[in-house]
């Protein structure tokens, strides 16, 4: 019995420490301000440490390449061989290497190809069906010719779709290096047809191409501290997380080609004309850009197609990938660009074909130039010597030293002139900034894309917006300021920042407009500028040339500005609600006097404020029986609740005699005191801004930490003493928080003015009408014989 009751007691207590257990971690869940470092960090160890630097034992493995490719025009394919060395520097021993096959996306059976999905409704665009036909025809990936160590002998390796690992003949130790070949070919995807990172344009008027070749060559996967073999597969979105490395590339192209690549040439007087090669020396002190190759020039190519070929020689130091275009269509200009940051001259280039132009010959090596002055004020100073925007068939894709950029004019079939919209000049020069902007992140800062896209496209996007806005008044900017971003965060369809890329939903808003308008609202109302400038920098020179993660980021960013930001990421990256703080009320207090002949006539005075209902008024006139017997009258009746009794008065000096001096002049004091009540309808927290108008007319800007949200996140009260009377107060008056409702930030609520659509009822049809009408066909026919005649 003793024993049942003991095992009785133990149990109940054991439940009521788990039922205080259970409460006190869902208390805990629901503190916004909790740190990341207790559950959602890593932990700091000797390779990355707590302050967000790279730890004393930071380490990365580089791989180093020597590689002669050749450019086949006829049947659009390259062939190419590969010297690779790659250095262990990790403390790990390795038994086999993984290399990635990213050509291999395109194969029949690829992972990619097996797990696309359509949109679930009875249409499609012209250009889904156009690539689905295109794909059956289509062979793609890597043919593997051969994988040999140094001394000519066949390596074991296996492909697994987009990867292929290396059997090593024997352990590769810390600090050893490891030398092998691989030679492979491939055939060039039509990129006009095929949404894709590099591939080839058709020009039917002349029969020639821009190639623009990228993922070319078999590259290195990365072995890393946090993650081991980055051998995640190619799916499209997760795009690439490389090692840094040097490269000694030869080009092998039609003798008529001109060829733009990352590095820098090596053999200009085997390749280019005296009087070329003066004009790109004359372009490295000029004012302004210099044709290299005029247009003229390249028009004499097109329709003489070289037999012959020529062989560019290139070479890059400390890059993480290299990418190349070529073709004889190609006008090229350029414009050195001193950065007295470093003492060095870069060289700005354009490679476009004459279907580009006015827009490329006028905008794009300014807007190189333009991106090169801006980033190395706002992260880093360019290390490179080369910066390169190429016009081809890719919309928008960046690699070390080069990038693909797509927007061109559009020209009128039937007259032949050349015009462009509004939106493609802007989009042509906001590519270009994106895209070089992309050297800076993550071709310098070398972040992970394959698992977060957002800390390249995120961190570029914002600093891209930066430089639009140094381009000219009122560009227009489309990712760049908070109520930019409001209805993707008011939306259902979205997943966290953090997602990986192959997940994410609304990749644009996700992993662009998102995280770079977060930065957006840290620089200018949470951080300031000089806080915010100072750690964005730092996390910068910290990285540069380094691989750091979303931990080292967010800690930079706190270690340099001494800025608690745990409750801004875990919002902002971590989850999918939105800002939409209420201001519910606003309420005005008076110092209670605890003086009675004073507090009974504000009492009297409120209760008369109540008003009656139109009809009630009239009951007033009514004659009351009090009036005709006046017998019925008694104290009550000469004397209301209002009354101040002798009671209270003693009551009150008795009061003020245990008061302090100061005390007693408190409860005179004549001070207005609001209380302003909020509530957090979003679920994210964020400070609070406002705009307080005053009776007098005066205005008064007041700024409120997020902090204030810290001991229950869902309502706060602020309170306010002043001698002014407010008439109104607007919470969030410069749209800086990304708030998702406005109706509910004024108080008193106002009614906002805005549209009402008419619409026309759909006329019914009339299939004889439609039957009698005539055909376009005819008419134009009749116009045919008519200019013939």
């Amino acid at each position: 019995m003793k024993k049942n009751v003991l095992i009785g007691i133990i149990l109940f207590f054991t439940s009521l420490y788990a039922n205080v257990t259970f409460a006190q971690t869902i208390e805990q869940l629901n503190d916004k301000f909790r740190q990341l470092s207790d559950e959602v960090l890593p932990t700091p160890n000797v390779y990355r440490s707590a302050s967000g630097a790279p730890g004393h034992k930071y380490w990365q493995q580089q791989a180093d390449y020597k590689i002669d490719v050749t450019l086949d025009d006829e049947k659009q394919r390259i062939i190419g061989s590969a010297d690779i060395k790659y250095y262990n520097n990790s403390p790990d021993i390795l038994h086999y290497i993984w290399i990635q096959l990213d050509q291999n996306r395109f194969a029949h059976n690829s992972g990619e190809r097996k797990s696309n999905f359509a949109a679930n409704e009875a249409k499609a665009d012209y250009g889904v069906i156009r690539q689905e036909i295109y794909e059956k025809k289509y062979e793609g990936g890597y043919k593997i010719a051969a994988v040999r160590d140094s001394g000519g002998a066949d390596l074991r390796y296996i492909i697994n779709d987009t990867m292929m690992r290396i059997d090593l003949p024997s352990p590769l130790r810390p600090g050893q290096v490891f030398n092998f070949a691989i030679e492979w070919s491939y055939n060039i995807i039509d990129a006009k047809i095929i949404s894709s990172r590099g591939g080839m344009e058709f020009f039917e008027e002349d029969g020639n191409y821009i190639y623009e070749i990228a993922q070319w060559y078999p590259r290195m996967a990365v072995y890393s501290d946090y993650d081991g073999w980055t051998n995640k597969q190619f799916l499209r979105n997760g795009e690439f997380t490389l090692e840094f490395g040097d490269y000694d590339v030869s080009i092998t192209v039609p003798e008529d080609h001109v060829v733009s690549a990352t590095g820098v040439l090596q053999n200009p007087s085997d390749v280019l004309t005296e009087t070329q090669q003066k004009r790109l020396n004359d372009a490295k002190t000029a004012k302004s850009p210099v044709m290299i190759i005029t247009t003229e020039e390249a028009a004499q190519k097109l329709n003489k197609r070289a037999t012959t070929t020529k062989t560019w020689h290139f070479k890059a130091e400390n890059v993480r990938d290299f990418a190349f275009a070529s073709s004889r269509k190609f006008l090229w200009d350029a414009q050195g660009y001193y950065q007295p940051e470093n003492n060095k001259t870069v060289m700005a280039m354009s490679f476009y074909p004459e279907e580009g132009n006015p827009l490329w010959e006028k905008y794009s090596t300014h807007a190189i130039i333009h991106t090169l002055e801006v980033y190395n004020r706002y992260s880093l100073t360019y290390p490179y010597p080369v910066a390169q925007s190429i016009n081809g068939p890719v919309g928008g894709m960046e690699y070390p030293m080069i990038c693909f950029n797509g927007p061109r004019p559009t020209k009128d079939k039937e007259t032949g002139k050349k015009t462009y919209e509004r939106l493609t000049k802007y989009g042509l020069v906001s590519v270009i900034i994106h895209e070089v902007g992309h050297n800076y992140f993550p071709m310098i800062v070398n972040s992970d894309e394959r698992q977060w896209t957002w800390m390249d496209e995120g961190l570029n996007t914002f600093l891209q917006n930066l430089a639009e806005e140094e381009w000219e008044k009122d560009y227009p900017t489309r990712r760049a300021e908070p109520y930019q971003i409001v209805d993707y965060m008011k939306s259902t369809k979205q997943v966290p920042i953090m997602t990986n890329s192959e997940s994410i939903l609304q990749f644009g808003n996700n992993a662009y407009g998102k995280p770079a308008i977060a930065l957006r609202i840290l620089r200018e109302s949470i951080m300031g500028r000089e806080l915010f400038d100072f750690a964005f920098r730092e996390y910068a020179r910290r990285w540069k040339f380094k691989r750091p993660t979303p931990a080292d980021f967010f800690r930079t960013m706190e270690d340099a500005s001494g800025v608690d930001l745990d409750w801004f990421w875990r919002g902002w990256f971590y989850t999918t609600e939105h800002v939409d703080i209420s201001l519910d009320n606003v309420r005005l207090f008076n110092i209670n006097s605890h003086n009675p002949d004073i507090e009974e006539i504000f009492k009297q005075n409120k209760e008369k404020e109540r008003g009656l209902a139109p009809a009630r008024k009239a009951d007033k006139n009514l004659q009351k029986r009090t009036d005709r017997f006046p017998e019925l009258r008694d104290f009550y009746n000469e004397h209301d609740k209002f009354t101040v009794t002798n009671k209270q008065r003693n009551d009150y000096a008795d009061l003020m005699e245990g008061l302090e001096d100061w005390q007693k002049a408190l409860l005179n004091e004549k001070s207005n005191i609001y209380l302003m009540d909020f509530s957090n309808k979003g679920g994210l927290v964020m400070p609070i801004f406002l705009e307080i108008n005053y009776e007098d007319g005066s205005r008064e800007d007041m700024r409120l930490n997020a902090e204030i949200w810290r001991q229950n996140s869902k309502n706060a009260t602020r309170m306010l003493v002043t001698d002014k009377i407010i008439t109104s107060v607007t919470l969030d008056p410069y749209f800086e928080t990304a708030d998702g409702d406005m109706d509910n930030n004024y108080f008193p609520r106002r009614i906002e003015k805005s549209r009402f659509d008419l619409v026309k009822e759909k006329s019914k049809r009339n299939m004889m009408k439609e039957f009698d009408t005539k055909l376009d066909s005819d008419e134009t026919d009749k116009k045919t014989k008519k200019d013939k005649k």
